[in-house]
């Protein structure tokens, strides 16, 4: 691979939507929508981590409440795909309390 020499660069204004020529009303709902749409798809990929962790160990969900420290319907509500119910923040605590770590890559 061969470096490549930037001759000029634009700064973003914080929404690429709008960056790219779209109006402004349209282009805060677009980042509305995209935001969303990563928030979710992140939600859920955790969510069937935490899932599967527990599935590997084959733990019932009163076992994986305790766990957690939380109660069982936390636990179904994880397997059974209740994004709206938690923050990323609340599932990356899940997964840590599992022994798991969480590593955000971009590629």
């Amino acid at each position: 691979m061969s470096a490549r020499n930037v001759q000029h660069t634009t700064p973003s204004g914080g929404n690429v939507f709008a960056d790219l020529g779209f109006a402004p009303e349209e282009a805060k709902k677009l980042k509305e929508e995209a935001e969303g749409k990563i928030k979710a798809d992140l939600k859920i990929q955790l969510m069937t981590e935490i899932t599967n962790t527990i599935k590997d160990r084959q733990l019932k969900q009163e076992e994986a409440a305790r766990l957690l420290n939380v109660n069982r319907p936390r636990v179904s509500d994880v397997m059974t795909g209740k994004a709206s119910k938690f923050t990323i923040d609340a599932l990356v605590d899940m997964l840590q309390k599992l022994g798991r770590s969480v590593t955000l890559k971009v590629a």
